[in-house]
């Protein structure tokens, strides 16, 4: 019986190089007995609705873009309370999560994964009522994703993030804010934390830590303290470089969950885009929720 499979596109990730591959990739999935749709983003948030209206029909769904893309997918699935496994082609211009499942960079490669027969069951986060991937994020750097135009991200790659960041720096945003987990309550005033499930964030690989696993139903937390001298800030960078684990600036640990509450709307990021302002989240970790074909 053949095994229908969706393929969702989003044509202007990265440099829209999905356009020179895709009769292959299309031609790869028949061949590996798939009937294909194939359905191109419209609009923000349009694979997400996609998945949610119609994932249920298919065997399998396979998409290709950034880690916005596959966000998207993932909050689908979430929604549509079905488990269909996914395969990922990543196009976008970091693609932290493919680079943590050792997903081949060359998409006619990650497409002959993705219609492969190695599922691998793989967490993902729940933030209030989202869901994300590998990501979630406050501070200083986050803004910096989807406020960069996407002809910039496809012109100048990581220097884009950079770029604007750097513009940032004269005036550093911090939030006081409560953390609950395992028990442990402590406040402090912060100008960056991120909840993960990767071995890597904006490319950077080493930042999340140590021995970090994809399914072991923990994520790994780091939270920056606001640095009030020179002396301060170095300390912070060489531990976010060199992962020095004494650091009195940085809070660093894994959970399968984290409550944050802050005195006023803090803007938080979602694997790289917009996931609202809150001033209480509940980040879970969902173990093994996801199928995804590595």
């Amino acid at each position: 019986m053949v095994q229908k499979l969706l393929f969702i596109v989003n044509p202007h990730s990265g440099k829209g190089q999905i356009k020179n591959h895709l009769l292959q990739i299309v031609d790869l999935m028949v061949k590996a007995g798939f009937e294909v749709t194939v359905y191109t983003t419209q609009e923000p948030a349009d694979a997400a609705r996609k998945v949610t209206e119609d994932g249920a029909a298919y065997d399998r769904i396979v998409c290709s873009g950034g880690d916005g893309t596959l966000d998207e997918v993932m909050t689908g699935l979430m929604n549509s309370g079905k488990r269909i496994p996914i395969g990922y082609i990543p196009a976008g211009s970091t693609n932290d999560f493919a680079n943590s499942l050792k997903i081949p960079k060359g998409m006619v490669k990650a497409a002959e994964r993705a219609v492969g027969d190695k599922p691998f069951s793989c967490d993902i986060g729940a933030f209030n009522e989202d869901t994300f991937v590998y990501v979630a994020a406050f501070g200083l750097f986050t803004e910096v994703s989807y406020k960069t135009s996407q002809q910039l991200k496809n012109i100048f790659g990581h220097v884009a993030y950079l770029m604007e960041g750097v513009k940032q720096l004269h005036d550093i945003p911090s939030y006081h804010l409560q953390v609950e987990h395992d028990g442990h309550v402590f406040q402090d005033e912060f100008i960056y934390g991120m909840v993960t499930n990767s071995v890597s964030v904006g490319g950077f690989k080493g930042m999340t830590g140590k021995n970090v696993k994809l399914d072991d139903g923990v994520f790994e937390v780091t939270l920056i303290k606001m640095p009030h001298n020179p002396i301060e800030l170095n300390q912070i960078l060489a531990s976010l470089t060199n992962r020095v684990n004494d650091s009195t600036m940085i809070y660093s640990f894994k959970t399968e969950e984290v409550r944050v509450v802050s005195r006023e709307q803090v803007a938080w990021t979602l694997d790289g885009e917009f996931g609202g302002e809150h001033e209480e989240v509940v980040i879970r970790n969902l173990k093994q929720r996801v199928e995804i074909f590595v």
